[in-house]
């Protein structure tokens, strides 16, 4: 479900599909039809079952501060849907937004995509309107079949890679690489996080069939977390960087951002820009992202942790961060998600739980996910929002996490 897009579905008498279909051949005919707005864009596409969003946000603030213009796709939205489009910082408008479904309408998409694919063709629309000067589109789920897989990019990045969509992207780690490893294109580059082995053979072969040239961080490129910055060394062009300083925590945060200043060097190459090392530490400094360990009230933190892989990363952030603090968790997830593995995963760090519905058709049931849980401390909670208020005056911390969508769902409450 997409926030806020019906309004202008109802208002434009534009039909399209909520259901989840892969393949490229419907949002092609769209694009074609729109004049291919897609073609005039400079991307970095980036996939990954985490870690997308920080990504792109790193190489965001770090091309700004360099002078580029910069769009962005993200999804899920964080609000509604106007925070998935954004120009330089700025999420489109409702009359922008508005004249773009009245162009769609006009050209004959009505009944011809899904919601995303919809969306998607807004986002090309959008951004060839604003001419920025680069684009950051992240995929929606998968790669190869992805909707946003329709571009030349840049630079591909692919963040992770774990078990995710297993209905749609296989049942196993190397068939979800063969998705991620679509968006790989011919004599582009890619760059690539720490991935499991089965999954990087399928990756390497990949970009081998492609001609892609393959930066893999822990080979050619290298990060030190460290407490009083990062510290980043490339070796294919001999550049480091120190003192690195990043307000998003974590170690996992780190490789986001090794990640994000290796796909920029491509960025920068394309552009004939020169590296600015102060502008690149300017541009870390000031990424933040909503969702991500985000303090949103006094000892009250949201993190979209909806697998295994970023439940684990949110207890080693909370282990590094808050050590010797009371944790409690309100959650709520979505029922095709591994429900069971995350609670487990989250119950190494604390006995106290509080479960919670929100408004999404997937969502499981809070008392059936409380049933799930081991935690010896775990209740349903009817009220989240009086609930987290109380919360910022008990002992320790909170943490809400299990769906981004349950986030977005609080913050329309408060």
């Amino acid at each position: 479900m997409i926030v806020g897009l019906e309004k202008y579905k109802n208002i434009w008498n534009l039909s399209s599909s909520d259901q989840i279909k892969p393949g490229l051949d419907a949002i092609k005919d769209a694009l074609k039809l729109l004049g291919n707005p897609q073609d005039k864009l400079s991307v970095v596409h980036i996939a990954g079952t985490n870690g997308k969003g920080s990504t792109l946000t790193f190489i965001e603030q770090i091309a700004r501060c360099h002078g580029l213009t910069v769009g962005k796709f993200m999804s899920p939205c964080i609000v509604d849907v106007h925070d998935q489009i954004q120009a330089n910082g700025e999420q489109i408008i409702e009359s922008e937004l508005d004249q773009l479904f009245e162009q769609m309408k006009g050209a004959g998409l009505s009944g011809k995509l899904t919601d995303f694919e919809l969306l998607t063709c807004a986002a090309f629309l959008y951004f060839a309107y604003k001419k920025v000067d680069l684009v950051l589109l992240e995929t929606g789920m998968g790669g190869r079949d992805d909707c946003t897989n329709v571009v030349t990019p840049i630079v591909s990045v692919i963040t992770s890679i774990a078990l995710e969509h297993t209905k749609f992207l296989g049942p196993d780690i190397s068939s979800i690489a063969s998705h991620k490893a679509g968006i790989i294109k011919e004599r582009k580059p890619v760059v690539v996080g720490p991935l499991p082995a089965e999954a990087m053979i399928v990756i390497e072969k990949e970009a081998s069939d492609k001609n892609a040239r393959l930066v893999v961080l822990g080979d050619q490129i290298h990060i030190i977390p460290s407490t009083t910055g990062d510290f980043y060394k490339n070796e294919m062009n001999g550049l480091e960087i120190s003192h690195l300083v990043r307000t998003l925590p974590g170690n996992h945060q780190a490789e986001n951002l090794a990640l994000a200043i290796t796909a920029f060097l491509e960025v920068a190459k394309h552009f004939a820009i020169s590296i600015d090392v102060e502008k690149v530490k300017e541009g870390v400094l000031h990424s933040t992202l909503q969702g991500r360990f985000e303090q949103v009230f006094p000892n009250v933190y949201f993190d979209g942790a909806h697998n295994p892989a970023s439940a684990q990363m949110l207890v080693n952030t909370i282990k590094q961060q808050f050590p010797d603090e009371q944790i409690r968790f309100v959650i709520g997830m979505l029922a095709d998600k591994d429900v069971r593995t995350v609670l487990t995963i989250l119950e190494t760090v604390s006995d106290e739980f509080y479960f919670v519905d929100f408004s999404n058709s997937r969502a499981m049931n809070a008392e059936e996910m409380m049933n799930l849980s081991k935690a010896a401390l775990k209740t349903e909670v009817k009220d989240s929002k009086s609930f987290l208020n109380h919360c910022i005056n008990l002992p320790g911390k909170t943490i809400v996490t299990g769906s981004l969508y349950l986030l977005t769902d609080l913050r329309q409450r408060f």
